[in-house]
């Protein structure tokens, strides 16, 4: 199955993104249940906001777009297709 990261800017302050992400978690179990959520890095912007980018496994990309819609409390800047995985031991030095 496709993997996805999304890039995600909040409109709503840091401490109630896991609000958000409580919320999103439901919607992908009720109504997405072929979205499977893998885990998410959620960083503050250069002016104070919240974003996320968040790992999925999905179908598609339409339906992470449909998904993130359905959630609302932000809005999708990118969806990028994860191309592959690498580690730093994927690069031996000797």
């Amino acid at each position: 199955m496709p993997r996805y990261i999304i890039e995600r800017a909040y409109s709503v302050d840091e401490s109630e993104v896991p609000v958000v992400a409580t919320r999103s978690k439901r919607l992908a179990r009720d109504q997405y249940p072929e979205i499977v959520w893998e885990h998410s890095h959620v960083v503050v912007d250069h002016d104070g906001s919240p974003k996320s980018f968040c790992v999925y496994d999905a179908p598609t990309e339409e339906m992470v777009r449909e998904h993130a819609d359905h959630l609302g409390d932000h809005t999708v800047v990118a969806v990028y297709e994860i191309a592959g995985d690498v580690t730093p031991d994927d690069f031996p030095l000797d």
